[in-house]
């Protein structure tokens, strides 16, 4: 892969990673907020509870793309980025360019949404 194209695809890696991670940052400020009101009567505990578990599995997804984030910079740091974990061929440039943090290429992904794949 070009240089340059190496480099603009590490920014916008780091950029995510920096947008990601106030995201969980803020998702875990407002679960301590939700918790801090003591004086709810049941109906607002149950709208409450409702909300931090939204706000848990929308955190959750966000780890989730943060750690592959940071794996596909140590890819990059590495030198095996833009090359497939599983069948070790090129991961298409558009590919790429939409989720620079991808693992694997389309008919790998494709197998692993289907369970032929493992992880």
């Amino acid at each position: 892969m070009a240089a340059r194209k190496l480099d603009r695809l590490k920014k916008k890696l780091k950029n995510k990673k920096e947008e990601l991670f106030q995201m969980v940052s803020k998702t875990e400020q407002y679960g301590r907020e939700a918790d801090e009101d003591a004086t709810q009567d049941i109906a607002d505990k149950a709208a409450s509870s409702y909300t931090k578990e939204f706000l848990f599995s929308h955190s959750s997804n966000e780890r989730f793309i943060l750690q592959l984030v940071d794996e596909a910079l140590d890819r990059i740091n590495e030198g095996c980025f833009g090359i497939c974990i599983s069948c070790k061929s090129s991961i298409q440039a558009k590919r790429l360019e939409a989720v620079p943090w991808t693992r694997h290429c389309i008919s790998c992904q494709e197998m692993l949404e289907e369970g032929l794949l493992e992880e």
